[in-house]
């Protein structure tokens, strides 16, 4: 192991995302799979890929400064790709070529020969998500908020929708469907090539926030609309936009009526969110939430503005979650809808409901009446599943991990995320057919954790000694490395970057443990609701219980030395360990942690706490601020100025409590750095940086002990 090297790599690498391959796309007929790969583990220039016959083909890259292809879409046979590099709308065609090997240099024309030369499309302006006809004939592209389509030749550029002023967007999410939903997209095209289903988002009543560099005090702020819990929310609403320019709003339902609101201290049962949007068959459809998203409604609406037809209905007393991915129905007419069995998070495929005890996580897609969809039966581990009448429920994948698909005709891509690292499958007929390549570097320090359960809760660990290390040797300090929030998971069968970052800290001398406790995904309703009105409590005291779970289990815990590191929740998380549980913790490093709960977004904090004016206790309770005199323990605040999801103000008020309170701390700011910290000559020199403050830390608590 090269434990010095691994800083720059991790760095250099930009925590071992590079040359990983990702967003596949499969033809219908299952002949060509598409995705997006950088050129090397070390290049950050995006590259567009072909498989075909079992061989890869280069379809589009662009020379270095270009950040070159990082996100694309096809027409319906996979043969029209659009995609935009460095804000220019460039065009391919998926045929046939040269076969080009992924251990020659991507890009160079020298060793590679693309299958079709790339296509410029003048545009209007700088473009953003750019995506062809089902038919192939035009794309259309969003600049500066307006919403274009031109023809695939270049010819015949018109503008549909153009913004009123400077706070509307045609065709473009808002901020909570993009930071917190998951939806990116902000119009769908019509299975008959002739029309788009838009959204018009109108940010005008949305607060302002303001990011500015204190580096560079001449240099004005950027304006960004940020709807915080408790403040208003963008304002979407869908139309219909023919190519040749007619408009026709949809008619959608704007609240829930009162005799059908779930009751509770707060109740918003206006349709605020607009959590996904499709266009099949079937005509448009919407899936809409409530601003206290206790009630979804799966909405069918008329094209010609009609009306619409409530397809599905459904509510909870605390939140519903829409499974990502799941359509209305598949081709044939079967509807795909989310389905809660007991305590689980399951699916609805017509009449078929899938089996007892199987978390479903995502709908990936269909082919003909089969349905693809990831699950769990084991929280550490997630399988692709598939349903057809017939079969019935079948497990794909078998191998410990977490895995994924893209389906098209016989072809199945399965992108697997075991302990050995990624690895992409390529399936035909039920049968491998071949591999796509990882070019991932491979970290100079492996991994080898031990997957533990602890505790009366039955805690997913991982546990990483350092590899020196013997029973009956000295015992080590202990690090917590978490993430511990909602909708994510570090305790998995699957190598992650934060997998190879704690095996490094604990080949410094540490004991390093990591738990996914209450409020994370894949272990049920109750479980991801229990930290709602508190969204702190619930989850330390599985940290602590954890903890003291492996020190009864492992002798090489020393419990007299503990520190805990995170970033944006989980830095929350070890802030508040410090502030909560210093009989526990002894030293803290705490990254872009969001310390007041209010300065969030509403999206997020309102599902766990509410509205702040209706049920402020839950945010008084959650946040960090009101216990900053309780500091009594070495405590790091690090955060990126330029951060937009996390303020720095975040950072800043802790900072602020703790000085009034007179609690001695350290504060490191990141000049021009956002929420992710991946700049090499940054990320790198900031775990050396921890590493310091978290050995000298624990090394004054072991000489006061």
């Amino acid at each position: 192991m090269d434990i010095n090297g691994f800083p720059r790599q991790f760095a250099r690498t930009r925590r071992f995302t590079l040359g990983t391959p990702r967003q596949f796309t499969v033809s219908p007929d299952g002949e060509r799979v598409l995705f997006v790969r950088s050129a090397s583990g070390t290049d950050a220039r995006g590259l567009l890929w072909m498989y075909e016959d079992g061989q890869e083909r280069l379809l589009a890259g662009h020379p270095a400064p270009s950040g070159g292809v990082t996100a694309y879409a096809a027409d319906r046979d996979a043969r029209v790709v659009a995609y935009a590099a460095d804000g220019e709308l460039w065009t391919v065609r998926a045929e046939s070529g040269p076969e080009h090997r992924p251990d020659s240099p991507p890009g160079a024309p020298e060793h590679a020969s693309a299958t079709a030369a790339p296509f410029r499309i003048r545009t209007a302006g700088p473009v953003t998500d750019a995506r062809p006809s089902p038919d192939g004939t035009l794309i259309a592209y969003v600049t500066d908020g307006a919403l274009h389509v031109v023809r695939t030749d270049g010819t015949a550029d018109r503008l549909l929708a153009a913004p009123e002023d400077a706070d509307v967007g045609y065709g473009l999410a808002d901020y909570c469907a993009t930071a917190s939903i998951g939806r990116s997209r902000g119009y769908w095209w019509s299975p008959d090539s002739d029309a788009l289903l838009v959204a018009r988002v109108d940010t005008s009543m949305v607060r302002r926030r303001y990011i500015a560099d204190p580096a560079d005090p001449e240099k004005p702020p950027v304006a960004i609309r940020y709807p915080a819990a408790g403040t208003p929310n963008a304002e979407t609403s869908l139309l219909v936009i023919s190519t040749g320019g007619d408009r026709t709003p949809l008619p959608l339902p704007h609240a829930v009526p009162e005799e059908q609101t779930p009751p509770g201290a707060w109740t918003a049962p206006a349709f605020e969110y607009l959590v996904s949007a499709s266009w099949g068959s079937a005509g448009p459809v919407a899936v809409l939430q409530t601003r206290d998203q206790r009630t979804v409604w799966v909405v069918a609406a008329d094209p010609a503005g009609g009306g619409y037809e409530v397809l599905s209905r459904m509510s909870d007393e605390n939140w519903v979650r829409f499974q990502p991915g799941t359509p209305p129905h598949t081709p044939g007419g079967v509807r795909i809808l989310p389905w809660v069995r007991g305590d689980v998070r399951g699916i609805r495929i017509g009449d078929a409901i899938s089996p007892e005890g199987l978390y479903v996580r995502e709908v990936v897609g269909s082919v003909g009446e089969r349905v693809f969809f990831t699950a769990s039966e084991e929280p550490t581990e997630v399988h692709v599943w598939s349903y057809e009448e017939g079969p019935g429920f079948v497990r794909l994948t078998q191998d410990p991990g977490v895995h994924t698909a893209a389906a098209g005709g016989s072809t199945l891509v399965v992108d697997s995320m075991t302990e050995n690292g990624q690895s992409v499958t390529v399936r035909r007929a039920g049968r491998p057919d071949g591999r796509i390549a990882v070019l991932t570097e491979k970290p100079l320090v492996i991994p080898a954790p031990v997957h533990l359960t602890l505790g009366a809760r039955e805690l997913r660990s991982r546990l990483h000694l350092p590899s020196w290390y013997a029973p009956g040797q000295e015992r080590l300090p202990v690090l917590l490395s978490p993430y511990a929030g909602p909708g994510l998971q570090v305790v998995t069968r699957g190598r992650g970057w934060y997998t190879a970052v704690c095996q490094w800290y604990a080949e410094q001398g540490f004991a390093v443990l990591a738990t996914d406790g209450r409020g994370t995904p894949g272990r049920g309703i109750a479980w991801e609701r229990a930290i709602v009105g508190d969204r702190l409590g619930p989850v330390l005291d599985d940290q602590v219980d954890a903890l003291h779970a492996a020190a009864e289990r492992y002798d090489a815990l020393d419990l007299g030395r503990v520190a805990i590191r995170g970033w944006s929740y989980s830095g929350y998380l070890a802030a508040g360990a410090v502030l909560h549980r210093p009989d526990v913790f002894h030293a803290a490093v705490a990254g872009a942690a969001p310390a007041d709960r209010r300065l969030y977004d509403s999206y997020w904090e309102e599902r766990f706490l509410g509205h702040p004016d209706v049920q402020p206790e839950g945010y008084e309770r959650s946040s960090l601020l009101p216990h900053a005199h309780r500091l009594s323990r070495p405590l790091m605040l690090v955060h990126g100025l330029a951060d937009d999801n996390v303020a720095p103000a975040h950072t800043l008020r802790l900072s602020a409590a703790l000085l009034a309170a007179g609690r001695p701390h350290t504060v490191l700011p990141l000049s021009g750095a956002g929420h992710l910290v991946h700049a090499e000559g940054v990320a790198d020199r900031l775990l050396a940086l921890e590493l310091d403050f978290i050995q000298r830390a624990l090394a004054r608590t072991a000489d006061v002990s």
